[in-house]
């Protein structure tokens, strides 16, 4: 065990409240979301940030020390990588996100170029015994993850974003719903159910108005699965409803078709059963109209609403009504028009127009 001095802690760690002087020791268990310490060894023109605790990104170069949690991630517009089977100090993995996920890279995205390249230092070490000079490997997460947790969303109405594929305007339509919501004056709450850990969509969310926000990395997971998808879904929903917000707005990071778990969510009939209106995320008209498609034909879900880059102009938005039979409104251009549809859909614009008379 021995002490050394970091330059940066990844947002993947805010749950775990670390200084800048921390304790490492070279036993390193190779499991998801353990904390270790590593030195950046190459320097990069692009995708060259790094999101820290306070959520501010921070330029990334050769030499830093930084702390990141070993993980795996699935991306079709990053880093792909899997989680090592073993490590020394010394060996080296590569930095496969914006939030801090440590692990061994296997495809690269030829936009992003190489990914950084880092040696590890150490196992970051947690001490949880007041009075003990006894540490443990530090983890993930504020609380853990329970596959069997009860669930219920207690009435509330929930508003869920989904996507044809990552990047496709689900984080600016839900801040633009969230914002809307806000001005009627309803008390909103937010969560994001997968992806790989980054705190920037919920950050957009908090931004945008809501009261409470959770992302998936609270509950000690680093890169959503098929397998753990759902039961994140249910926590956080079933957590954010005993707060009696009059709404949930939560998104489906990545796609329909995509590795974190987002098809096995929809699958879930509990969870099904709990959603009030579906928004659909598409970056042209065709994905928009496969996108419809999909949740029709195979999760049985009628969207509410399609919103993204396939509804950016006036052609879009009639190639989707028409060919969908979906009402199309792009949230960045109309965002009040599109947080009202759902307020109606949802049941609440009569609540809206009562309290405004």
């Amino acid at each position: 065990m021995r002490s050394i001095v970091v330059d940066k802690i990844a947002s993947v760690a805010l749950g775990c409240d670390l200084a800048r002087e921390i304790r490492i020791d070279s036993k390193i268990p190779c499991e998801e979301g353990v904390l270790i310490a590593v030195e950046v060894l190459n320097s990069k023109s692009s995708y060259n940030v790094l999101e820290l605790t306070s959520g501010r990104m921070a330029q990334v170069k050769r030499g830093d020390v930084i702390v990141g949690a070993l993980g795996h991630r699935k991306a079709l517009f990053g880093y792909s990588g899997h989680l090592p089977q073993k490590l020394e100090p010394g060996d080296v993995v590569q930095l496969l996100n914006l939030g801090g996920v440590l692990g061994v890279c296997d495809s690269i995205n030829p936009t992003h170029g190489a990914p950084f390249d880092c040696r590890v230092l150490g196992v970051v070490l947690d001490f949880p015994y007041l009075g003990q000079r006894v540490g443990v490997p530090a983890r993930v997460g504020q609380r853990k993850l329970n596959p069997d947790a009860p669930f219920s969303a207690r009435g509330v109405p929930v508003v869920a974003l989904a996507g044809t594929c990552m990047n496709s305007g689900k984080t600016a339509a839900a801040a633009a719903i969230v914002s809307r919501f806000r001005h009627h004056g309803l008390v909103v709450d937010a969560f994001k159910a997968t992806g790989v850990a980054l705190r920037r969509d919920i950050l957009a969310m908090q931004d945008a108005g809501a009261r409470n926000t959770s992302i998936f990395t609270d509950l000690g997971i680093v890169c959503t699965t098929s397998q753990n998808a759902p039961a994140i879904t249910r926590n956080l929903l079933s957590q954010l409803a005993q707060q009696r917000p009059d709404v949930i707005v939560f998104e489906l990071g990545d796609g329909l078709l995509g590795a974190y778990g987002v098809e096995a969510i929809l699958r879930d009939p509990e969870i099904r059963k709990a959603l009030t209106a579906v928004v659909l995320s598409a970056n042209d008209p065709v994905a928009a109209w496969g996108g419809v498609k999909l949740l029709r034909e195979e999760f049985e879900i009628e969207p509410t609403v399609v919103t993204g880059p396939a509804t950016d102009n006036q052609v879009g938005i009639d190639i989707v009504e028409q060919r969908c039979g979906v009402p199309a409104i792009n949230a960045m251009a109309n965002g009040a028009e599109l947080g009202d549809l759902l307020l109606s859909r949802i049941g609440l614009g009569e609540r809206i127009a009562r309290a405004a008379s």
